[in-house]
């Protein structure tokens, strides 16, 4: 009596893929862990996910950008992150699975996930040798483990069938592999040794690198050049606009950073050179020496859609950047100023437009707030009519006198324009979008800003009709938003669409013709439906 071999059961071969998916999952949470521990010395922004993360962002081409800043908002980054991890996750099951046939194999797949993030981590503006430390030790770590794991997993079990006996006679020999519990302790064991790593990882990163203590030191001087009270009247006291002065913790936030700069400012420098006769180098204790001065200016950014929240109102502290600039020498033929930040980041400004007489700082506080770390502390750029994207530098560290011949900023070499100034814009903030009001008289407000120009009138108009003008709030200045508000006589019950427009202080009425915000920023008349019952 003879037997021969058979292929193993379904459920045979669907356990063993399972065990090869779960080993190369094991592999990969361990991998992760060693990244993180080792970024923990090298820098957060050197763990393997961000710094691929970090590259993903700047390699992603401007409309798919626009795209995800428009449909995600300000969660654009977990989402960047989330699909990061998730195709690890599926790179990793894919080695789990090469390695129970061919452990080479596998561990490649982890080994170059490695290489890439070690490129990933290098191309970073401010990267040194060291940032590639903690991708090497991911490589390694996950090939080491999954090509261990692996093993336990052992052969396909083929099934001996009696040749000339009943098919319930079949048997299934043993493989000669470990015990199926010995596999499951060590995939267990490798995640939660994984888990501890990848936890232990950024809780001692947070505490290497974390400045709070050093924040919540400093001590503000009081303004040399207080800003004036804002008038009264400056917002109309409609339910649901926003307040006048954005609170800190709702002013928008957008920018690149996957994880937040930290810098402690007692080893904070700021360096101005460039096309300067004499470059300055001026420490943190130095620059609070300089007389400051608030500034109430209203900062939006490009990304801003049309109706958009990317724009908030803030009082600002600072010292003067013209001042500063002239102390230095500025030579004659340079026309940009070039922010660095910690992070590499460039951002650049026309440099006329910074010595015209206009308030631009180097901003310190927000709202009689250190800068928070989210905005830029210790130090930012703050010049008034232009986006975010050409004036606004959080974490500054160095300053480039320099020509626009020279140097393209990072925006600049996406395509966007190099002056970047704010376009006249308008909203609508009451009613909300598909709000159901009550028929007769219904209030509708909102705010306009224009910045360095102001806001001279808001108009309004229902389902087409004619414009009216509406009430405009007290003017606090060409450099800040305007509130108004409007009340729609007799409206009818039905679905209504209202439009606003408002014109500048320089009397050019905002444009009807619809631009998405790349590359210059965003134009066309908010509207929004609402229905009157």
């Amino acid at each position: 009596m003879g037997s021969v071999s058979k292929k193993p059961p379904l459920r045979n071969r669907l356990a063993r893929l399972a065990a090869a998916a779960a080993v190369g999952l094991a592999a990969a949470v361990v991998a992760v862990g060693a990244g993180e521990l080792v970024a923990a010395f090298t820098g957060p922004d050197s763990a393997p996910v961000i710094a691929v993360g970090s590259a993903a962002i700047d390699l992603t081409p401007t409309p798919l950008k626009e795209y995800a800043v428009r449909t995600f908002g300000t969660n654009d980054k977990p989402v960047l992150l989330a699909g990061i991890q998730l195709t690890m996750a599926g790179l990793a099951v894919l080695a789990g699975l090469l390695a129970v046939r061919r452990r080479g194999l596998g561990a490649a797949v982890f080994v170059l996930f490695g290489g890439l993030a070690v490129w990933a981590a290098l191309s970073r503006p401010v990267a040194g040798p060291a940032d590639a430390l903690p991708a090497l030790a991911a490589g390694a770590v996950g090939a080491a483990a999954l090509v261990l794991l692996a093993a336990l997993v052992g052969p396909p079990r083929a099934v001996a069938v009696p040749e000339d006996g009943p098919v319930s006679a079949r048997t299934e020999p043993p493989s000669g592999g470990p015990p199926r519990r010995v596999l499951l302790a060590a995939t267990g064991g490798t995640v939660l040794l994984g888990g501890l790593a990848l936890a232990g990882g950024r809780r001692l990163s947070d505490s290497r690198y974390d400045v709070s203590a050093a924040r919540d030191a400093v001590r503000l001087p009081a303004p040399a050049v207080p800003a004036p009270p804002l008038p009264a009247g400056v917002g109309p006291g409609t339910p649901g606009l926003p307040p006048f002065v954005t609170p800190n913790r709702d002013f928008y936030r957008v920018d690149t950073a996957l994880t937040l700069p930290r810098i402690d400012p007692r080893r904070w420098t700021l360096r101005i050179h460039g096309l300067v006769d004499r470059p300055l180098l001026i420490t943190y204790d130095e620059l609070l020496r300089y007389p400051l001065e608030e500034l109430d200016h209203t900062l939006s950014c490009v990304s801003n859609e049309v109706g958009g929240p990317y724009v908030g109102t803030t009082r600002w502290l600072g010292v003067a950047l013209p001042a500063l600039l002239r102390r230095a020498g500025v030579r004659a033929g340079a026309d940009q100023l070039v922010g660095r930040s910690q992070d590499g980041m460039t951002i650049g400004t026309p440099l006329e437009s910074v010595l015209d007489g206009r308030r631009a700082l180097l901003a310190v506080a927000m709202n009689g707030e250190v800068l928070p770390v989210e905005h830029g502390f210790p130090c930012r750029t703050v010049v008034p009519g232009f986006y975010g994207y050409t004036s606004a530098t959080k974490w500054l560290v160095d300053l480039d006198v320099t020509t626009f011949a020279a140097h393209d900023p990072y925006w600049v070499k996406r395509g966007w324009d190099r002056t970047g100034a704010v376009r006249t814009a308008s909203r609508i903030d009451v009613p909300a979008p598909f709000a159901r009001v009550a028929a007769g008289d219904v209030t509708v407000a909102g705010t306009a800003w224009a910045t360095h120009r102001g806001i001279a009138a808001v108009e309004l108009r229902v389902d087409g009709g004619p414009w009216t003008q509406a009430r405009l709030a007290t003017d606090a200045g060409p450099d800040l938003w305007r509130q108004w508000s409007l009340t729609w006589s007799g409206a009818r019950p039905g679905t209504h669409r209202l439009e606003v427009r408002a014109t500048d202080g320089t009397g050019a009425v905002q444009t009807e013709d619809r631009a998405s915000p790349f590359p210059a920023g965003a134009t066309g008349w908010h509207s929004t439906v609402v229905t009157v019952t």
